[in-house]
């Protein structure tokens, strides 16, 4: 029986001189090739990919479109996830499976967070081998990431962030001080940046349309400040339906630059701050905790973030910032002196007969 169906197969007769145990053997030759997907089916059957073929199929297929992460995604994979699921089939893949994996990374010394990166990379794989129909959605197993410590979110002053600003208009890059101000002035995500079109951008109602972006599609808004840039930048240039990012040459197939980590690394270095702590996610740190430092309540936030759930703005309400002294202190102007002390000592005992 291979994947429900029954296969026929005929290894010779006795009268043949074919014994009982050659034809045993040959059944437990065929049932190996079978496990391991290299079973001479009949005909017209779909050969199933091994999750090693699949692995080397989704590496190949990210690098042609361009995709992020692909250095780290072929490390997690030929060093860990194909070494473990290599031989099973892409579409078997189990729960229990995921779970025994993930208890022999811990138990080999892994911290979780290295665990949890591994599993993104799992994650994303089967995704995309769900979209190309090479697996059917309900074969794709849980994936449960374990919790972490959280990472302290890295904010820049108003001092650091004109350094950053001021280093980057005297970039040899000319697109690296646009990449900071669109970082600064929406707290959009790196890629989403990249991938902005000047036909996308309503600049007097100061709104992009943002089509690709984790929590679906939403209307970004920016300041009046980043609107009037890009109306300046927009009149200097040919495209002006285009990706505002255009392609290098490097990025010809995306159309758009892939990544701008380099050039915001070399501004960071000039602007004399520390490129191990600030990334170009350190800018959209810094604008979503201003707007809750401004008292900007969490669900506008949310809509400019485009964080999927409310919890995950929660992570900026920093307990140790002013905004919060100065919340709790309106407190104290509910009922200024309407306790008074002398309503709350214990009565005096009276001598008899005085009033």
């Amino acid at each position: 029986m291979v994947d429900g169906q029954r296969i026929h197969r005929v290894i010779g007769r006795e009268s043949e001189g074919v014994t009982r145990e050659q034809a045993e053997r040959a059944i437990e030759s065929m049932r190996t090739k079978a496990r391991e997907g290299r079973l001479d089916l009949p005909t017209g059957r779909k050969v199933h990919r091994s999750f090693a073929d699949a692995a080397t199929e989704y590496l190949t297929r990210l690098e042609q479109v361009g995709g992020k992460g692909i250095k780290i995604k072929r490390r997690h994979l030929s060093q860990r996830l194909t070494p473990y699921f290599g031989k099973q089939r892409a579409d078997k893949l189990t729960d229990f499976g995921v779970q025994n994996y993930i208890r022999a990374r811990l138990g080999e010394g892994a911290k979780q967070a290295t665990v949890n990166r591994e599993l993104a990379t799992l994650s994303h794989m089967l995704n995309r081998l769900i979209a190309w129909k090479w697996i059917k959605p309900d074969a794709r197993p849980t994936i449960i990431k374990g919790p972490e410590p959280r990472k302290k979110i890295v904010v820049l002053s108003p001092a650091d962030q004109q350094r950053l600003m001021t280093a980057a208009v005297g970039d040899q890059d000319p697109a690296a001080w646009l990449f900071v101000a669109f970082g600064l002035h929406t707290g959009m995500r790196h890629a989403e940046i990249l991938r902005v079109r000047w036909d996308e951008i309503d600049l007097e109602q100061r709104r992009i349309f943002i089509g690709r972006a984790k929590a679906g599609q939403r209307e970004q808004p920016i300041t009046a400040a980043l609107a009037s840039m890009l109306s300046k930048e927009r009149d200097q240039r040919e495209d002006r339906t285009g990706f505002v990012f255009a392609a290098t040459r490097a990025d010809k197939k995306l159309g758009h630059r892939a990544r701008m980590s380099r050039q915001f690394e070399r501004v960071v270095v000039r602007a004399g701050l520390e490129p191990a702590k600030v990334t170009p996610h350190v800018m959209r740190h810094t604008a979503i905790t201003q707007l809750v430092q401004a008292g900007v309540d969490l669900p506008t936030i949310q809509k400019i973030s485009g964080h999927k759930t409310l919890s995950m703005v929660l992570r900026y309400v920093h307990l140790s910032g002013e905004h919060i002294d100065t919340a709790i202190a309106a407190l104290e102007t509910s009922f200024p002196d309407a306790i008074a002390p002398a309503l709350h000592t214990e009565a005096q005992v009276t001598k008899r007969g005085a009033a």
